[in-house]
């Protein structure tokens, strides 16, 4: 007897086309949210770009209030470096510091060293405890913002009384200095401070920003608070610190990456940790073996091999099929021959069995039971059909 070349074996692994098929819907929406992102990014990056700089026209911007010290004899300079903002220092200058937390720990140790006995006046802008500590010793900043944006002055500072209701709601201050004044109280926590320093100077620390806005200097009292508060020296510096300041470097003090993150970036990447842990716990939390359960209603045989045999064929598993009819009919064929189960799938055993009891020539058992998978459906229907036509002999003979 003859063996048939073996045809290649079928594979259940999805092709490439059926991956596209299935993940093309997910691309395409990754690639629209990537896209939407990219352009959302960019229209709000031409929006602040000049955000607190007082030559910005802007809403975030603070040309208006330049503008208006200007017609007060008071005049505006942008500075950007850490060594032009510490020359600027002088009894005659008022020194605005827009984003104090920008400034590394030796930057921020410089600048104060800087301003502490020149007898001007330093305005630091939302200081955090990242910045607030150093550039104004004696002072702390709450974790907790106001909730309130507009606030009644409720202190003896003239400026403030001047001024009336303003929106300094923000970063909110408590501070031991002796002679500081608390003012714009939120919850009993100051949202301005002012604290005299012994060299006839003072520093402000400013709760919120909107008072120097384009779009917020016409409410409340927010223009007669900063114009009082900027316009009390003949010159103003503007000190806009920027990352690319070769001081950062120089006083960095050996920070790492992480020093330069302000305390809520850790915060929330460390909740963002505990998060995935959680999710991933979740998508865990079957352990051990699976739980066999009662089906609600009774499905017929006929269902379930249908359902099996459908399976089979969207896959293209002809292998797995074959093995399973080859495997069926083995089990039936080896009580018919006197055969115990164990050996009905044993070729030394089952294939001398057969051979005895059929009288027809011609045929390969081997083959026809322990053969190779078919090649595709027509050599797999005909598979079919003769182990039906050998099951049927057997039993007649």
């Amino acid at each position: 007897m003859t063996t048939a070349a073996a045809p290649p074996a079928t594979s259940t692994a999805p092709t490439a086309r059926a991956v596209w098929t299935r993940t093309r819907g997910i691309a395409l929406a990754v690639v629209l949210l990537l896209a939407g992102a990219v352009v959302l990014a960019a229209v709000r990056s031409t929006e602040r770009h000049g955000a607190l700089d007082p030559r910005s026209a802007d809403p975030t911007g603070s040309r208006a209030v330049a503008e208006l010290l200007a017609e007060r004899g008071v005049t505006t300079r942008v500075v950007g470096t850490l060594d032009a903002a510490r020359a600027a220092a002088g009894p005659d200058t008022t020194l605005l510091v827009a984003v104090p937390d920008l400034l590394t720990r030796g930057q921020q140790t410089a600048l104060h060293r800087a301003t502490a006995g020149s007898g001007g006046r330093t305005i630091l802008v939302a200081a955090s405890s990242w910045s607030v500590e150093r550039l104004a010793p004696g002072v702390v900043a709450d974790p907790a913002d106001s909730l309130e944006t507009t606030l009644a002055p409720d202190c003896a500072l003239p400026e403030a009384r001047r001024a009336g209701s303003a929106d300094t709601g923000g970063n909110r201050y408590t501070t031991t200095r002796s002679g500081a004044q608390a003012c714009y109280p939120s919850d009993r926590l100051a949202t301005l401070l002012r604290l005299p320093a012994a060299s006839g100077g003072d520093t402000v620390v400013l709760g919120a920003p909107d008072i120097l806005y384009n779009d917020r200097l016409d409410k409340q009292g927010n223009a007669s608070l900063a114009l009082q508060l900027l316009g009390s020296r003949p010159h103003l510096v503007w000190y806009l610190p920027s990352l690319s300041d070769d001081s950062a470097a120089d006083n960095a003090d050996g920070e790492s990456f992480l020093d330069l993150l302000p305390s809520g970036w850790l915060w929330a990447t460390l909740q963002l940790f505990i998060a995935a842990v959680l999710a991933a716990f979740w998508r865990g939390r079957r352990f051990g073996p699976l739980v066999p359960e009662r089906l609600p209603v009774a499905v017929r045989a006929s269902e379930t091999t249908e359902g099996r045999a459908r399976l089979y064929r969207k896959a293209n598993a002809r292998d797995r099929a074959a093995a399973a009819l080859r495997s069926a009919t083995r089990t039936r064929l080896a009580p018919l021959v006197g055969l115990p189960a164990a050996q009905a799938h044993t070729p030394e055993a089952l294939l001398p069995a057969l051979s005895a009891r059929l009288t027809g020539e011609g045929q390969d058992l081997r083959s026809l039971l322990f053969g190779p998978p078919p090649g595709d459906d027509t050599a797999l229907i005909a598979l079919t059909d003769q182990l039906d036509a050998l099951e049927r002999e057997v039993r007649r003979s």
